[in-house]
């Protein structure tokens, strides 16, 4: 039985018009997980634009402007639970403008829902968000093949949809791809099972979701403790305490742990791990808390506390993955504060190698200026050493962030490859 506290992250992406705010706006309502005035609000707005029944479209789109042009154009979070499990959902822009939005929202999904309409297939922006997930190393990816009503339910147009994707995406490296055939204007197969598909043998989207294996998405090999602040309460029974507080990115520690203090390489022992008041024996991502060691050793904001027999890498020249997200284009060998983990040092784009060409998916080594919704890879040059680990087998330590240290905008978020 699964635990009805663990926590599922999932983005939706797909073309302008797939219907991605009307799906989660179904998974809302059959999930009974709307407020009555925010029911009675959307019935109203959707009386006043002369529309038949609710638009659910409109539980998700809360701008004006994405309400009267019918599409998405920030990033929206809803948080909905059902006895099984925990959900927030990031609800992403379809349209290629929008294409930093649509990273910002799945960088820290556990599953990505592809939406394709059944009309079209597969189309570019099918490619595009596809591609994007799995740059970002979603696990999980659920493609549904939406509108399954405007083509009377046709297994046949559901199959070539199916053929269509899997000829693009066995080149991405996704582990596990779904697909589920909808219709979220009338819920099917949404949340209660299709009678117009019984030729459909799967489950529903939302069983599918309440369903998905995410424990072993979390690295565990990898012990890795950037430390965040350190705690010296120096009052009562706490007279001598110096504890180390933060939140683990990945791996397991337990008491008696030998552990290595990076940069310094200093080495120690686990004395003891505190969440809030509680002693615990063992700790694991992504809890946060606070280790005690053995040892007096130095330690700062921006350290890594690591085992010793497995240690990152320490490295001023890395290669990343790039996405742009600030409207100004990137000046050439301009300095920024690069932001990993709980460290913050300087960087520079020393070279833009290659970009990625958003239309045809291609690389683009000739065309080397940076500008918003860009993905590129770059060299990047760091005053000193990050404790880095592969974004592939670390999502937490593997991925940066720049800031304009002018303007204190954050200009481009990175993977580490």
């Amino acid at each position: 039985m699964l635990d009805n506290n663990q926590l599922l992250r999932f983005t939706t992406a797909g073309s302008v018009d797939d219907g991605k705010s009307t799906l989660i706006g179904r998974l809302l309502y059959d999930s009974k997980s709307i407020f009555e005035d925010q029911l009675e609000a959307i019935e109203k707005t959707s009386k006043r634009k002369g529309g038949e029944g609710i638009d659910l479209a409109l539980l998700t789109d809360g701008l004006r402007d994405e309400r009267d042009q019918g599409i998405t154009i920030d990033v929206a979070y809803r948080y909905f639970t059902t006895p099984k499990r925990k959900f927030i959902i990031a609800d992403t822009p379809g349209h290629h403008q929008y294409t930093r939005n649509m990273v910002t929202g799945a960088s820290t999904a556990n599953a990505a829902i592809i939406l394709v309409d059944s009309r079209h297939g597969v189309v570019e922006q099918t490619k595009r968000h596809s591609f994007i997930a799995s740059l970002l190393q979603i696990s999980h990816i659920i493609v549904c093949i939406n509108k399954m009503d405007l083509v009377n339910f046709s297994e046949e147009v559901y199959s070539t949809i199916i053929n269509q994707f899997e000829s693009f995406s066995s080149k991405m490296l996704v582990k596990d791809v779904r697909f589920i055939p909808i219709s979220a204007l009338l819920g099917d197969n949404v949340v209660n099972r299709s009678e117009n598909m019984p030729w459909y043998q799967g489950s529903p989207l939302l069983h599918t979701l309440e369903t998905l294996h995410i424990s072993s998405d979390i690295n565990k090999v990898d012990a890795r403790f950037p430390v965040q602040t350190i705690i010296r309460p120096q009052y009562g029974d706490f007279i001598d305490y110096r504890g180390y507080a933060g939140r683990i990115a990945s791996g397991v520690f337990r008491i008696g742990d030998e552990v290595t203090i990076m940069p310094s390489g200093f080495s120690s022992k686990i004395k003891s791990i505190n969440l809030f008041k509680e002693e615990i024996s063992e700790a694991f991502a992504p809890m946060s808390v606070s280790m005690t060691l053995e040892d007096d050793i130095d330690i700062s904001r921006g350290d890594m506390i690591v085992r010793s027999n497995n240690k990152p890498e320490a490295v001023q020249d890395i290669e990343v993955m790039l996405c742009w997200l600030n409207n100004k284009s990137a000046k050439p060998r301009a300095k920024y504060s690069i932001h990993h983990a709980n460290n913050v040092q300087k960087a520079m784009i020393k070279e833009i190698i290659y970009k990625i060409d958003i239309e045809t998916l291609n690389r683009d080594i000739e065309n080397k200026e940076l500008n918003m919704n860009d993905i590129c890879k770059v060299k990047i040059r760091t005053t000193k050493p990050l404790l880095v680990d592969s974004y592939r087998d670390n999502r937490a330590t593997g991925s940066i962030i720049l800031v304009d240290d002018l303007t204190n905008d954050t200009v481009a978020a990175g993977m580490i490859f």
